[in-house]
């Protein structure tokens, strides 16, 4: 087992589609490697789970919603950094998906739209007409903790299955 494991117990994640989100259970296929854990749901947000669990913050990655807005049209995208990184929403991921404004969806349209649970929404299981923006630090992590579309769960993927996704494009989009 890798070291974003941590102190976990992991299982394959299609073995348990009750730890899963619906969207994310419908299109956890996509990933064969993906292998899910329980968790405490108020150990969800990064900081603490990667205290709690032992997992480093340099496999663990974040999923945010982002909307962007040109001309009076909504675009929605996902964005997947490392936790250890801040993606450059208001430059690359902005001029990525052509956006005049760009900013995080607001949490109760991320929430609804997703289907997932705030501080769960992973990339895995969106809309297939969103990108999937993913930084290339994500990728070069090798396996790495995701969201799980719930906060009492989390998914353990080969990163490189990520990047596989229908929708998904490897961007540098850290931060300098």
């Amino acid at each position: 087992m890798s070291a974003a494991a941590g102190t976990l117990t992991w299982t394959p994640a299609a073995e348990r589609p009750d730890l899963l989100a619906a969207p994310v259970a419908e299109a956890i296929a996509a990933l064969p490697s993906a292998r899910v854990a329980e968790i405490d749901p108020d150990l969800a947000d990064t900081a603490a789970f990667c205290e709690a669990y032992g997992s480093p913050m340099e496999f663990s990655a974040n999923c945010v919603v982002v909307a962007g807005r040109r001309g009076g049209e909504t675009k929605h995208a996902a964005v997947l950094v490392l936790a250890s990184d801040r993606a450059d929403i208001n430059g690359v991921v902005r001029r990525h998906i052509d956006a005049r404004k760009i900013s995080f969806a607001p949490m109760a349209e991320a929430v609804e739209i997703t289907g997932m649970e705030y501080g769960g929404i992973t990339p895995v299981g969106l809309p297939a007409d969103w990108p999937v923006l993913i930084d290339d630090a994500v990728l070069a992590a090798g396996e790495v903790v995701i969201g799980s579309g719930v906060r009492g769960s989390k998914l353990l993927v080969d990163a490189t299955e990520l990047a596989a996704l229908p929708s998904a494009e490897v961007l540098a989009l850290a931060q300098a």
